[in-house]
């Protein structure tokens, strides 16, 4: 007996504000196209400041009711909202490769890591759970609540638009906030909108997830300075990530935040490395969705005595990797998300060959695709080195000793992934300890694909931490009271 696939889910044209689907109220449209083919796959009447401030008083009315039930209640939820996206995993995959420029393999991974971590809230709320401190005051008790923050606002990218959407999404709603999300422009689909319409058929209450589609320009500060929303989770650049702290800390209405900003991880490669193993795990971590995902391998540093040929094995592998079209089956690298990323990358490939990177592997354009492209000869003191690439470039950096290649590891103002490759694994945990990064991945690549681990990064890559129980704190607040029980001493 087959099970028939569900129907697919349509107007997506419409925002889900405030438990109803219209059009945003601002005036202008946004077309959303393939990345690909250039083909319009919907076009969207954009939610202006009307739209936004409907959508965080609709969310705090319905958050009330929706903390009071009990965690089976949202847990159930969850789980209901699981079973959607195994029932239309096929829908939601063609949805990232239309929409996103995922390949098929990047698509299927982005569908079981969201499916993973919505599992993973299903169990939150009943781990949300307060506590008894003791008291050195006779006769009183001291009770500690662990309650939800009330609104959480969610601001999500591009490049894992379901997955980056998602992680913020299902903790907070589970934890018994309501959630206002404000997905990426480029991928407001399955950065949202797709979302919207799987919890609404999951069965969670009317007014708990709106969706606002609207520019940055026009609703990105209003959407923080709002006096509703008690938390803002936002997944982006540095420099926006800079101005989002610096409203939340800085506005009327003061909130927490939760940052995970830009990159520039490094991929250490010591001389007693197996050199296959480096090799696979290099070609993956750095080519993944042609190297748009803020975990991505940004510099190759390898011990002097592999470099040879860990560069010649590498360039081999790279060289043979199938680019175009990623609704093809085999396509590893398919199109960056638009023309202005691409020219971003014409750019730093221009400004390697100026500054004397060697072009190891290279091409041109056709289309959105940009082929993979290797440098060698590569300084620390050169751009591609220094900024973050956010596309299928990387520099191959050549390091004395492991003393040195840990110098350059940790030669950046970023820290949030990392990966050193050794035959020793004491060697490799004392290596990683060392590096100044949120995450570093010993003999393993630096995307991370555990769903229940402290996801972060320090320096100037963000500030908190999701997944797992971190984000159950994240999402929650403790609330301390006290009963006094009987007579106390007085100080007067």
């Amino acid at each position: 007996m087959t099970t028939r696939a569900p129907s697919p889910y349509e107007d997506f044209g419409l925002l889900p504000i405030a438990g109803t689907r219209r059009e945003g109220a601002a005036g202008r449209r946004l077309e959303v196209t393939n990345p690909f083919s250039g083909e319009t796959l919907l076009e969207i009447a954009m939610a202006d400041h009307a739209d936004l401030d409907e959508a965080y008083q609709a969310a705090a009315n319905a958050q009330r009711d929706w903390a009071a039930t009990g965690p089976g209640e949202r847990a159930a939820v969850m789980h209901r909202a699981v079973a959607i996206f195994d029932a239309r995993k096929d829908e939601i995959i063609d949805w990232l490769v239309r929409e996103s420029g995922s390949t098929l393999v990047k698509a299927a991974i982005e569908w079981g890591s969201a499916r993973a971590i919505t599992l993973e809230a299903a169990g939150m709320p009943s781990r949300s759970h307060g506590r008894v401190l003791p008291s050195d005051v006779p006769n009183k008790q001291s009770l500690v609540y662990r309650k939800p923050l009330g609104v959480v606002g969610v601001i999500s990218p591009w490049n894992f638009p379901l997955h980056l959407s998602i992680r913020s999404v299902a903790p907070a709603l589970a934890l018994g906030n309501a959630v206002v999300l404000k997905p990426a422009s480029d991928t407001p689909v399955t950065g949202g909108l797709l979302l919207a319409r799987i919890f609404e058929e999951a069965g969670l209450p009317s007014g708990l997830l709106s969706v606002v589609v609207g520019a940055g320009s026009e609703i990105g500060d209003a959407f923080v300075e709002h006096p509703v929303p008690a938390f803002i989770s936002f997944t982006g650049s540095t420099d926006v990530g800079r101005g989002i702290g610096r409203i939340a800390s800085g506005g009327e209405h003061l909130k927490r935040v939760a940052l995970e900003l830009g990159g520039n991880s490094p991929f250490v490669v010591l001389a007693d490395a197996d050199l296959e193993a480096a090799v696979e795990a290099a070609v993956v971590g750095k080519f993944l969705h042609q190297g748009q995902i803020c975990m991505a391998i940004n510099r190759i540093i390898v011990e002097a005595p592999l470099l040879e040929a860990f560069t010649r094995r590498f360039v081999e592998r790279v060289r043979a990797l199938p680019v175009g079209d990623p609704a093809k089956p085999g396509t590893v690298v398919g199109p960056v998300i638009n023309p202005r990323q691409l020219e971003g990358l014409r750019a730093k490939v221009a400004r390697a060959k100026e500054e004397g990177a060697i072009v190891l592997l290279g091409g041109e354009p056709g289309g959105n695709v940009m082929p993979p492209h290797v440098f060698g000869g590569v300084t620390a003191d050169m751009e591609i080195a220094r900024e973050e690439i956010f596309g299928p470039l990387v520099g191959i950096q050549a390091a004395r000793d492991a003393e040195h290649a840990l110098e350059l590891a940790n030669g950046s103002e970023y820290g949030l992934s990392s990966a050193v490759f050794t035959g020793d694994v004491a060697r490799g945990i004392a290596f990683a300890r060392r590096v100044r990064a949120g995450m570093t991945h010993v003999n393993d690549m630096p995307v991370n694909d555990d769903y229940n681990a402290p996801f972060g990064g320090e320096k100037n890559s963000g500030l908190g931490r999701f997944n797992g129980d971190w984000a159950l704190h994240e999402f929650t607040t403790d609330q301390w009271i006290t009963v006094q029980t009987g007579p106390r001493p007085y100080p007067f």
